[in-house]
């Protein structure tokens, strides 16, 4: 399938299989408490090809329902995501997130957000008190690190793809290239090496 294909040529039911196909969102494992894992990696979803509508529709009918009724956390992953290849917009992040159903929003226990950049703070920092209610940034934790995601996450219970992998790798081996500001899990360091700063909790 070719990925520059308008979203107008595919049907809307075209969109919501395309979604299911990428694996995007996936309810996957569980967390260190028990909870449930809705996985999402954010450089797969084709925001050119699939429309807000089709969106809305695929989590209505295929993810909502199965975290109704039992508490849940959030990993998501940004790695290499591209806002105008991946993003479906300040106002399409708005409307998903009114499309969440009260009760789920309630069963939410933690966002993991893993590989944030400098881009995705700010735009946090900026907009994300017109996007989401202050609870919110209470269950929010930006993790840099592969490594603290499995202080939270039961490591085999959930796929994280290969990329996401090679990415760690590189900020493991380039320091410069890492996002912490202030970190959220404290490290012993090793005698040959600096300590780093990992994640941290969005408070803003």
């Amino acid at each position: 399938m070719v990925l520059s294909t308008a979203s107008s040529i595919l049907s809307q039911s075209q969109q919501q299989q395309l979604v299911q196909e990428l694996e995007i969102f996936k309810i996957q494992g569980r967390d260190k408490q028990g909870h449930a894992i809705l996985r999402i990696i954010g450089n797969l979803f084709p925001a050119r090809i699939v429309n807000l509508k089709a969106l809305k529709k695929y989590l209505e009918d295929e993810i909502f329902p199965s975290l109704s009724e039992r508490p849940f956390s959030v990993v998501y992953v940004h790695t290499g995501v591209d806002g105008s290849e991946n993003s479906p917009g300040i106002s399409g992040l708005r409307s998903i997130y009114k499309a969440i159903p009260i009760n789920i929003r309630e069963n939410l226990k933690a966002v993991y957000f893993l590989h944030p950049g400098f881009q995705s703070r700010l735009f946090l920092a900026t907009f994300g008190r017109l996007l989401f209610p202050g609870w919110f940034y209470w269950k929010l934790r930006y993790i840099n690190r592969l490594e603290y995601l499995w202080n939270n996450i039961r490591k085999k219970e959930i796929e994280i793809p290969e990329f996401v992998h090679e990415h760690d790798e590189e900020l493991e081996y380039h320091r410069a290239m890492d996002y912490g500001l202030e970190s959220d899990h404290p490290r012993v360091p090793n005698l040959d090496t600096t300590v780093s700063t990992y994640s941290m909790r969005c408070i803003t």
